[in-house]
């Protein structure tokens, strides 16, 4: 049996700034981002943070201006077999599951490729600001493997399954033009204007009621994995629930003595 390395040097590869509410995680593993162990385990440490930190409102992943992240580390996983990689996969799945699972806004600003894993971490965010450089796709069947961090689930959910299946058998890259054709990223500008764009998407919904943008994520989110009932169930409860919220009160006194669009949540 390969025995996986547990070295975990990933604070020096992956960075969580924070400015304003909003929490940047920053890809830094020159010169591709490769996402190895190290990496996907600082990932789910950080979403837990963003989890827990009431100065975070919302979340921009960003690789950097050159590229996303074009994938696992193949090098490393060459060196795993069926044994070792039973033993990780979960794992794997968990750290990506933990940041599609951040009860917050995320974005996620694409330059450059985003390739396997690297757009199975870009599917995990709400919404996908790619530069017009950018190069997407789920090239692991020229492997020999399939998407294995979420991206048979996450892709089809999103594009649909006869555009997933396209892209996951044929391992082809597709370009932001066709990406934002396809519902695949949300929104295609200048590769300059990337990260600012994303950042400022992030920032104004950091000044939105955190309780209620949370209701309606995990209402969305969850809502998907189920039947239109229990979806409406949930949709429900969030609902009640928030009209305890002091964000609630706010937004509707707000409302009534100064008209719509005007209220200011703490």
């Amino acid at each position: 049996m390969t025995r996986v390395n547990a070295r975990y040097p990933a604070a020096m590869t992956v960075h969580l700034n924070v400015a304003d509410g909003v929490g940047t995680i920053r890809l830094d593993r020159p010169p591709m981002n490769a996402l190895d162990i190290a990496v996907q385990d600082r990932l789910r440490e950080l979403a837990g943070e963003i989890t827990r930190r009431e100065d975070v409102r919302s979340v921009v992943l960003w690789g950097g201006e050159k590229v996303f992240a074009a994938g696992a580390d193949i090098k490393e996983m060459r060196e795993m077999d069926h044994a070792a990689m039973v033993a990780r996969s979960r794992d794997l799945q968990e750290a990506f599951t933990a940041v599609a699972r951040i009860p917050k806004p995320v974005v996620a600003a694409v330059t450059g490729y985003a390739l396997g894993g690297g757009c199975e971490l870009a599917l995990c965010a709400d919404f996908r600001i790619a530069a017009d450089n950018a190069r997407l796709g789920q090239p692991e069947i020229l492997l020999g493997l399939i998407p294995g961090a979420g991206g048979t689930q996450r892709l089809a959910r999103l594009v649909g399954p006869s555009k997933a299946k396209d892209l996951i058998f044929t391992g082809r890259m597709v370009d932001a033009a066709e990406a934002q054709s396809i519902g695949l990223v949300d929104r295609v500008v200048p590769a300059a204007e990337v990260y600012e764009q994303a950042h400022a998407w992030a920032a104004k919904l950091a000044a939105g009621p955190a309780i209620a943008l949370r209701a309606a994520k995990e209402s969305v989110d969850a809502g998907l994995e189920t039947d239109i009932d229990t979806g409406l169930a949930i949709e429900r409860t969030w609902f009640a629930g928030l009209f305890a919220t002091e964000d609630r009160e706010r937004g509707m006194r707000s409302f009534v003595e100064e008209g719509p669009g005007k209220a200011r949540f703490l």
